[in-house]
């Protein structure tokens, strides 16, 4: 495919989306389906347009002056692909695949300089949204979106089950993956360009071996909150398809016993076969549709690792598309779910064991909020410094610990941002239980 024909390709996939407000990569597979004559190459570069449109989609419908498909297209490839007013229209012009010429308007806006980046992100998020954002971010607001609108790298966690980081990163040197300073098992690849292919992780032998796996470097920093859990008795409760299980069990070292629940039996699936992969030996999956239960759980763990089902306006530069289909009911759903599962997790802990609870959300109504609503009921669960834990771990050293410093809350949680730490945005919070006060 010609340039013309990518255009017109994304500014039909865009308005589709927009139609139908279903995930984009659903879109782009129906639009493909239909279009056998589009190669591996053209698909990549409508794709990583889409999701570039969708990352700035108020920005640049307010830089163009118009909230058409077309306009935000032909915006992005402007305002966030680089491409010159003569590139632009020379596509645009030709027949018979173009979307035709553009208009006095559109060749205006195209040639207007950017504004500065503190400001030419503000407002890539719902409407509704506009309280709860300016709530979690103040006057830094303008500054975290400009993270959360760039595309995301490559991040991954060396499998210390199966090689040493030395081992792991020189396999993957190959395909420019290397090590993340401050992170002991922590690996990364640039992103590519919007127009390219990512890397192809999961056909390299390192990844097949089990050496690596794909995790970003925030849900990494999330697992390590576990602290210091070698020959412990920990759950993942909400372990769906297990990328933080396999984190634990590798901090474990396969001793202790690591059980691993979710209350949808078909999310656990994969891990199964991830585990095997990984070399992890001391596992338990307890699925809701088995007959073991939790029961003999109770009261017993050291951990309880909690990562909550949220509204993953964390990921929102993996995943654009999600932040215009999160509505207000959503929201509110996911913040009933959170209270329901903190209660449940709640009973398997053990008096002086700890309780972990995760987001993939930056927004206080998922995390702050929802603790102090869970601490009125179990004021025997009190806060402890989520840092300390992380240190505990052994995977983040003192470099890596004072970046995170930066992340800190007034009361001892994590919230990571792309801005502060190039990670998705993920809220970490660690709490203990109580020991039973003596009698006498």
């Amino acid at each position: 495919m010609k340039t013309a024909g990518r255009i017109s390709a994304a500014i039909e996939i865009i308005a589709e989306f927009e139609r139908r407000r279903v995930p984009i990569k659903t879109v782009i597979a129906d639009w493909a389906r239909g279009a056998r004559y589009a190669g591996a190459k053209d698909r990549a570069w409508i794709s990583g347009l889409c999701l570039d449109v969708l990352r700035r989609r108020r920005s640049i419908a307010r830089h163009m002056g118009d909230d058409s498909p077309r306009a935000a297209v032909l915006g992005a490839l402007a305002t966030v692909w680089g491409m010159t007013i003569e590139e632009v229209e020379s596509a645009a012009d030709e027949a018979p695949h173009g979307p035709g010429a553009l208009t006095a308007i559109e060749k205006a806006k195209l040639s207007t300089p950017q504004v500065a980046a503190a400001e030419q992100y503000f407002g890539d998020y719902p409407e509704w949204m506009a309280p709860l954002m300016e709530r979690v971010f103040g006057a830094d607001l303008n500054t975290q979106l400009v993270g959360f609108a760039e595309r995301a790298d490559i991040d991954l966690r060396l499998n210390t089950l199966k090689a040493a980081p030395e081992k792991s990163l020189s396999a993957l040197a190959r395909i420019k993956g290397a090590a993340i300073p401050g992170f002991v098992s922590a690996a990364r690849i640039a992103a590519a360009p919007a127009s390219e292919k990512s890397a192809a992780i999961t056909v390299i032998p390192a990844y097949n071996k089990g050496w690596v796996e794909v995790q970003d470097l925030g849900s990494q920093i999330a697992s390590a909150a576990a602290g210091a859990i070698k020959s412990n008795q920990v759950l993942d409760y909400c372990a769906g398809g297990g990328g933080k299980t396999l984190a634990l069990a590798a901090m474990m070292e396969n001793t202790g016993q690591l059980y691993a629940y979710d209350k949808d039996a078909r999310r656990l699936k994969p891990l199964f076969a991830r585990a095997k992969r990984a070399g992890v030996r001391n596992l338990q999956i307890r699925s809701p549709l088995g007959e073991e239960g939790l029961d003999d759980l109770q009261g017993k763990m050291d951990v309880v690792f909690v990562d909550a089902p949220c509204s993953g306006v964390g990921t929102w530069r993996r995943h654009p598309d999600t932040k215009w289909r999160l509505t207000a009911q959503q929201l509110e759903r996911r913040m009933k779910e959170q209270d329901l599962v903190l209660r449940e997790a709640a009973q398997f802990v053990r008096p002086g064991g700890a309780m972990i609870y995760v987001t993939c959300s930056f927004l206080m109504e998922e995390n702050e909020d929802r603790l102090d609503e869970f601490m009125k009921e179990r004021p025997d669960f009190t806060p402890i410094p989520a840092l300390d834990q992380i240190a505990a771990s052994a995977l983040v050293n003192a470099q890596g610990c004072a970046g995170l410093e930066a992340c800190l809350t007034p009361d001892g949680a994590i919230r990571l941002t792309p801005e502060k730490i190039r990670a998705d945005g993920f809220f970490i919070a660690a709490l203990q239980l109580a020991n039973p006060t003596p009698e006498g």
